[in-house]
């Protein structure tokens, strides 16, 4: 028998550190102070740092800001008028922006159109002339116009070369240029759908609040109005409506009354949301409190009870905009939105429904690129501010 009680104990193989850095009295302190700034934020602080993790929204968001922007001074990014014709060119095709010529860099510049026509089609026929390559010009004075219709201006971004034309994504049928419509179209299309849902967001506020706070026949009546307007399948609701729009109208209460029109069949999604969160709220003991201290109901909706999921709210509207847009290009599309002289992204698209000049004159379908990428912006965009409003994310 062995006798294992003499075995002398065995020191542990695991190495010991000491720091030799001198001891900062202040590491503590500030790992609690960002500790407390963290715990001591405020709900929209809290739902901006969540929004910035989300890399696709924080793009989307800088997207649709220079979208914005550029509404502001499309007469600046625009090369031409609105409405500026060019008979030589009547569909003509998207020129190239080169940098190089015969090996010698020159900078930005296009080459000059050659015009011909074809025999057999009778149709003109555009060549670039390699000998006579045009500089552009950049922040100059260019085309006169009205800047928003009240100052007289000249000044451009980008201007056509001196003595020729520049053309980026070709012209229409009556030799307008298409970036230029393009980027004047954006102001009516983005600006639709950013007036509609203030409306919408407004009557649900409204409708959703009154009904959530007081229940009973309010609530019945706002219920009852609701799935009527949700039963409707939306797109021959909005035909309809369209079509009853006087044709006396000038283009200007057009743009309004279709922007009424989305509005209006807009809020019933949003103000359900109002209505199941304030019925849960109601009965809160803050709200209460408010109620016993002789605080009027619109009082108690508007400054305890909206605050506390307006996050929310705003995140689901932005997910509203772009089925807004979407409406008003649809309904410009099928010729029973806005009519020119307005001039949007869905006006546009009306232009190119002849399957022939789309199969020829293929760059007509360009206004649909901006349609598609604004889309996808408040999608991303949607999505990052619905996770940043959710307090468990």
């Amino acid at each position: 028998m062995t006798d294992t009680t003499s075995r002398p104990a065995t020191r542990s193989s695991t190495p010991h550190f000491v720091s030799r850095e001198p001891w900062d009295p202040y590491v503590a302190d500030k790992l609690t102070g960002e500790q407390e700034k963290y715990y001591m934020a405020g709900q929209w602080k809290l739902m901006w740092w969540r929004f910035r993790r989300h890399r696709p929204a924080v793009i989307s968001a800088a997207f649709l800001a220079l979208m914005y922007l550029s509404i502001l001074i499309c007469e600046w990014v625009a090369p031409y008028d609105l409405h500026t014709r060019h008979g030589k060119y009547i569909f003509a095709p998207p020129q190239g922006v080169h940098l190089f010529h015969d090996g010698k860099l020159v900078g930005p510049f296009v080459y000059a159109l050659k015009i011909g026509r074809d025999m057999d089609t009778l149709q003109r026929v555009y060549q670039p002339d390699h000998d006579r390559p045009q500089k552009l010009r950049f922040f100059c004075s260019g085309e006169s116009y009205q800047f928003w219709g009240l100052v007289e201006g000249s000044f451009h971004f980008v201007c056509p070369p001196e003595d020729g034309a520049f053309f980026l994504l070709g012209t229409d049928r009556l030799g307008r240029d298409m970036l230029s419509r393009i980027v004047y179209a954006a102001r009516v299309s983005l600006t639709i759908g950013i007036i509609g849902i203030v409306l919408s967001f407004t009557l649900a506020l409204i409708l959703g609040g009154l009904a959530g706070y007081y229940g009973g026949w309010v609530d019945l009546v706002v219920q009852r109005l609701t799935e009527i307007l949700k039963s409707f399948p939306h797109l021959p609701l909005w035909l309809a409506l369209s079509a009853a729009l006087p044709v006396t109208w000038s283009p200007l209460l057009v743009y309004f009354g279709i922007t009424l029109i989305l509005a209006l069949l807009d809020w019933p999604s949003l103000g359900r949301a109002v209505r199941s969160k304030l019925l849960s709220l109601r009965e809160e003991d803050y709200a209460l409190a408010a109620q016993m201290m002789g605080a009027k109901p619109a009082r108690i909706i508007g400054r305890h009870l909206l605050p506390g999921f307006m996050s929310h709210l705003i995140a689901s509207a932005t997910l509203s905009i772009p089925s807004m847009i979407l409406a008003e290009t649809a309904l410009s599309f099928l010729g029973l939105g806005l009519r020119p002289p307005i001039t949007s992204w869905g006006v546009l698209l009306n232009e190119a429904t002849d399957i022939n000049v789309v199969a020829v004159n293929w760059w007509l379908m360009f206004p649909v690129v901006p349609v598609i990428l604004v889309i996808l912006a408040y999608q991303f965009m949607g999505d990052g501010m619905r996770d940043a409003a959710d307090p468990y994310a």
